[in-house]
């Protein structure tokens, strides 16, 4: 069986991991002691490890890393909203512990690297090489794949249940079950070097999912004016066809759900 690595095991990395579990052995870190009792029991090889925004000079190698068919990267290395911080002793840590690795690698970043303008945004407009959250992995790794996801959601993670302003902005979201299907899609490709934005095509507006996701009709007029992220090459290159296209339908399970 081939080997999965997934740096940073949170919500998301579990969602990868259920889905490719029968597929790969599982080799995971996390930064708690509980959660690593928890991986272990799912029958997951698992380490403890923290990547601090402060160089680390004990950070090693993973050693588990020369066996791995694929690694996943799922910790953050820019701001909030995508926020262009330095986080280059971070970044430093994390070369440290891949080390020289050779196998296929993902990096989950975030489509708040495109500014905030009204205007549709394609992966051209802001190259990797230009993306500091980015480019310390690519630079190092040129084969390395750079997915762009857009806000998570599905499951419990639904928009009717937190606390939201600017009703009349449209969004930009992605359901959990289409990335780990890019994921799974990339790894049987054995996909090198791309970057994608991983974004649901649909965008309502605000008001719009959440008045479907509690079942209240919707009175305002639909704009087509705002900031979107295109899934154009993503669904070109991949020929992927999303599971969950449509923001407004995030809370629906489908019968070819995979949970």
């Amino acid at each position: 069986m081939k080997k999965l690595g997934i740096i940073g095991y949170g919500w998301l990395g579990n969602h990868i991991a259920e889905r490719l579990k029968n597929q790969y052995e599982i080799f995971a870190t996390t930064t708690t002691e509980s959660k690593l009792e928890d991986l272990k029991s799912k029958g997951y090889s698992a380490n403890l490890v923290s990547f601090s925004d402060e160089a680390d000079p004990e950070m090693k190698e993973w050693k588990a890393a020369s066996d791995l068919d694929a690694i996943i990267i799922t910790i953050p290395f820019s701001g909030i909203r995508g926020a262009q911080i330095s986080m280059k002793d971070r970044q430093e840590n994390m070369l440290k512990f891949l080390g020289d690795y050779k196998g296929q690698l993902f990096l989950m970043s975030s489509t708040g690297v495109y500014p905030q303008e009204e205007k549709e945004f394609v992966e051209e407009d802001q190259p990797a090489a230009y993306v500091e959250s980015e480019s310390f992995l690519t630079e190092r790794f040129p084969k390395a794949n750079v997915l762009r996801s857009a806000g998570l959601m599905g499951g419990e993670r639904l928009l009717k249940n937190y606390h939201i302003s600017g009703l009349d902005q449209l969004v930009n979201h992605i359901h959990y079950a289409d990335i780990c299907s890019v994921v799974e899609k990339m790894l049987e490709n054995q996909s090198e070097s791309k970057v994608y934005n991983v974004v649901a095509p649909i965008h309502p507006n605000k008001e719009e999912v959440i008045n479907a996701q509690k079942d209240l009709p919707y009175e305002g007029e639909r704009t087509t004016m705002g900031r979107t992220i295109s899934p154009a090459k993503l669904i070109d290159e991949l020929d992927f066809e999303f599971q969950y296209p449509d923001p407004r339908y995030f809370h629906v399970n489908f019968e070819n759900n995979p949970e």
